[in-house]
């Protein structure tokens, strides 16, 4: 019997999005290698749509089987991705029993919050704050992001690096003609939604064609706004990477991602990025080489279509989902049980 690890997330599919991503992986990596992985997710439960992104399903009345599944499962080690239902259910459980465990910081959780529902971003980070304080270690994926919440009052001692990776196998440089439309081709893959940013690069004066593979809930209202950009709904697979391959330049609108794990598929496919100097890309990019950097979108735009392909893919060679693992375990921490 190998390592047992509780990992708790309540972002999961329908979602496709960086941190299903990162999740997948890294747990699938670790049970390639022996690890006895214990995934709780949304699927598991009853679920009702959350409010302004039906997509994302939350779990309710979860922790009676939260309970059940690691008292069942009696993990080594356990860690919550997130601040949703089923995170909170499994912190109120590690603090009954008095266990140690980890958390994750993934996304902007109270600009989000800010920007669906207007409550304060100081009241999302006082939450923050509460849910993340009792962890033995939370794990993030940049120094910029650390940066950033040690500057909102967190304990600089309990960051730990959890990096990301990417399929350099599936997602590399390929047939260019696989798309045929008007060249530049600029494309945006990922969630279409509010946070995203997406009228930054949809509203841009360049030449060529936009390409936006992904959906969300302000899809149809960007159909309606920007009739000349194509919309391809989501892809997966094969069909992504040969996608993706064909574009001239990936662009990354926003302002709030924490990394951006979809600018490592865009490099590894040897496309370059064009984005702002902001966190996420400052972390990824090398900027003039790999992406362009600027606070002028467009100037971005057009200094990455000047960029050298083989940079770009040299670059996403560094990233592999077994560092990515690796550096994940390393992190863990024993339950401690006291009492159990």
């Amino acid at each position: 019997m190998g390592l047992k690890i509780a990992f708790i997330t309540d972002a999961w599919h329908p979602q496709i999005n960086g941190v299903v991503t990162t999740i997948e992986n890294t747990c699938r990596t670790l049970q390639n290698q022996g690890a006895d992985v214990l995934l709780i997710t949304p699927d598991q439960f009853t679920t009702i749509p959350c409010p302004s992104y039906p997509s994302i399903k939350l779990s309710i009345f979860c922790y009676s089987k939260v309970k059940q599944l690691l008292d069942a499962f009696a993990p080594d080690h356990i860690h919550i991705a997130t601040e949703g239902p089923l995170g909170l259910a499994t912190r109120k459980y590690c603090l009954q029993y008095r266990l140690a465990f980890t958390t994750s910081f993934h996304t902007l959780f109270a600009e989000y919050i800010n920007l669906r529902t207007g409550v304060p971003v100081a009241w999302g980070y006082r939450f923050l704050h509460w849910f993340h304080k009792p962890a033995s270690q939370i794990m993030i994926a940049t120094a910029q992001v650390e940066l950033n919440l040690v500057s909102s009052g967190f304990d600089k001692n309990k960051f730990v690096r959890w990096s990301r990776g990417v399929d350099v196998n599936r997602f590399r440089p390929r047939d260019k003609n696989f798309i045929s439309y008007r060249r530049p081709i600029s494309m945006y893959v990922g969630r279409v939604a509010i946070e995203k940013n997406l009228e930054a690069f949809l509203g841009l004066h360049v030449s060529g064609t936009k390409i936006v593979v992904g959906d969300g809930p302000q899809l149809q209202k960007l159909k309606k706004q920007f009739p000349g950009v194509v919309f391809t709904g989501f892809q997966t697979g094969e069909l992504l990477a040969k996608t993706m391959a064909a574009a001239d330049v990936f662009v990354f609108p926003s302002r709030t991602d924490t990394f951006g794990i979809v600018m490592l598929d865009a490099l590894a496919c040897g496309v370059p990025v064009a984005a702002y100097p902001v966190q996420g890309p400052i972390d990824v990019l090398i900027n003039n080489q790999t992406g362009c950097m600027r606070e002028d979108l467009k100037a971005a735009f057009y200094g990455a279509l000047a960029l050298n392909s083989d940079d770009c893919r040299q670059q996403a060679l560094d990233y592999s989902w077994q560092n990515c693992s690796a550096q994940f375990l390393n992190n863990l921490v024993p339950v401690l049980s006291i009492t159990r």
